[in-house]
């Protein structure tokens, strides 16, 4: 597939502080990729240099086709930015801020009307006057207005209520089925399992898992619920299984993934009454990474 976005060997250090230590990335051309990571491991020090704000130190980052440093001028005409605390012009009202923005990008009224009912925005208040949920409906409602070929959005709902959350969800999707591009970091783990076909996840600055949902959940054990016609005997002898609570004829339990063919031969001769399995959620295989490792 085509990536629109592409870095090998990103690297970025501010003094001492290395930010980015070999980042690699790859968000290939239509898809909806979600950028996780905690605070400092490097995620809006990748979307600076993306948007040509910063230059690497070393290594190669490419965005549609293009250099973002050498050529930002041409790449900002096709590129969306949302960050997480938008400040806007405090005289201005809001929809002539997004009448500028529009003017800066050099496509920005398209779907407007549509964009403005759907967030339930009101555009003639000074942006003065607007709450910080109100200040990012303006940068959301100015980015998916200029249709562009590429989002990068770096917490855009922090400060929207559910309701909007799920006006952002429609809007996004909407952009992805017309083509778009979208590099979501975002800390709302249901906004990213509900959006994202592939996520990142990133660690000091190097990325320490890629690939798609079903991709990650192969890594991480699987949450197992049991009820019998009598009491379970011989679970905790059996390989892969942690973390094991059982109640008379009900267990709960994590198991590894390679260890389910077992477990499920173990249960076949126990007169199993009620199973259920649950496979591990994006934050449980966000936090594999960032939980000590003696309780993983």
């Amino acid at each position: 597939m085509t990536a629109t976005i592409r870095t090998e060997g990103l690297v970025k250090t501010f003094g001492r502080t290395r930010a980015l230590d070999g980042l690699d990335l790859t968000v290939n051309a239509g898809e909806v990729h979600g950028f996780l990571g905690p605070n400092g491991a490097g995620k809006t020090t990748t979307i600076r240099i993306l948007l040509g704000l910063l230059r690497a130190g070393a290594g190669r980052a490419e965005v549609l086709g293009r250099d973002p440093w050498t050529d930002a001028v041409a790449l900002h005409r096709r590129v969306a930015y949302v960050p997480g605390d938008v400040s806007l012009w405090p005289n201005l009202t809001g929809g002539e801020a997004m009448d500028l923005l529009g003017a800066l990008h050099g496509n920005g009224r398209q779907d407007r009307r549509t964009l403005v009912d759907r967030f339930q925005f009101d555009p003639g208040r000074r942006c003065r006057t607007y709450s910080k949920g109100n200040r990012q409906k303006v940068a959301l409602v100015a980015a998916f207005a200029s249709r562009a070929d590429l989002f990068i959005l770096d917490e855009p709902t922090s400060g929207l209520d559910p309701l909007m959350e799920a006006a952002f969800q429609e809007t996004v999707r909407e952009a992805a089925a017309r083509g778009a591009t979208v590099l979501l970091s975002s800390h709302i783990f249901a906004e990213v399992e509900a959006l994202c076909s592939r996520v990142s996840i990133i660690r000091d600055g190097v990325t320490v898992e890629t690939g798609t949902l079903a991709d990650l959940r192969h890594l991480a054990r699987t949450s197992v619920t049991v009820e019998t016609a009598g009491p379970i005997d011989g679970l905790a002898d059996l390989p892969g299984v942690h973390h094991l609570d059982v109640d008379g004829p009900r267990a709960t339990f994590d198991v590894d993934p390679d260890a389910l063919p077992g477990l499920l031969r173990h249960l076949a001769d126990r007169d199993v009454r009620a199973l259920t399995s649950r496979p591990p959620t994006l934050e449980e295989l966000f936090m594999r990474h960032y939980r000590p490792a003696d309780v993983r």
